[in-house]
């Protein structure tokens, strides 16, 4: 090949990871030749093994799926400059009354 592929989305790889598994090419085989093409750009031979199976399970989207169920509240940006301290002192007092919110026994 003259000119590998190395500008790709993770995308572009699943789906060839799909296309090449119904070719019935195994896994193995399916990350040796992603080498080849996409080199350092290429997903860890376990992702392969993981987007075969996915396949085998029936999926045939190759975008990621948002997470399901309750959104985390924690990433708000309120929330995180809410917890930050400006001295180890105030993070352990932080953390401890955390802790006793929570009911737990101890202290940090």
């Amino acid at each position: 090949m003259d000119a590998p592929l190395q500008d790709c989305t993770i995308e572009e790889q699943r789906g060839v990871v799909g296309f090449l598994w119904a070719e019935r090419v195994k896994p193995v085989e399916i990350h040796r030749r992603m080498l080849v093409q996409y080199e350092q750009s290429t997903m860890c031979q376990r992702k392969v093994y993981e987007w075969v199976e996915r396949f085998k399970s029936g999926r045939t989207r190759v975008t990621d799926e948002g997470p399901s169920g309750r959104p985390s509240t924690s990433r708000t940006q309120d929330h995180k400059s809410s917890r930050k301290a400006s001295s180890p002192q105030e993070y352990r007092n932080y953390l401890n009354d955390i802790t006793n919110a929570l009911c737990c026994k101890g202290t940090m």
